[in-house]
């Protein structure tokens, strides 16, 4: 039988309905599914660990999909930096003199994004000479 020791109790957050999260170990989770995989009723088997049925399903189709590793432990995950041959490719083929071409990449890029800003601030200055004609504060007043 699994204990229910490998779990955490999160603090209330102001955004939820006042009920506190449980996490569960990567081991507590495998165990779970490993037990899920030798019983008929799974409904019964949640009632015995203390965790939700669906929850079960959730973690079985994330183990499916990656494996232990897609099983998060407790805690948020470390933000270690990967090394520069883990990185994913970049979607554009690549530029021609290595770092040089990189650089330019981002300078066209900070360009455009230039472009973009200036043509917002200039909508949102139009936007508010507009209301200023009007002579109002820009909504349109209500015919009740």
């Amino acid at each position: 039988m699994l204990k229910t020791q490998p779990r955490t109790k999160s603090k209330t957050r102001p955004w939820t309905t006042g009920t506190t999260r449980t996490r569960w170990t990567r081991e507590f989770k495998l165990r779970a599914l490993a037990r899920m995989d030798e019983v008929v009723n799974v409904t019964a088997l949640a009632e015995q660990l203390g965790v939700r049925r669906e929850l079960l399903y959730i973690w079985r189709r994330k183990y499916r999909s990656g494996g232990a590793d897609a099983l998060h432990a407790i805690g948020r995950p470390l933000n270690i930096a990967r090394p520069v041959e883990e990185l994913p490719a970049s979607s554009s083929p690549p530029a021609p003199g290595g770092e040089q071409g990189r650089i330019a990449e981002l300078e066209r890029k900070i360009g455009q994004q230039q472009l973009d800003l200036d043509f917002f601030r200039a909508a949102l200055r139009h936007v508010r000479e507009q209301r200023l004609k009007k002579g109002g504060p820009g909504g349109t007043a209500s015919s009740r």
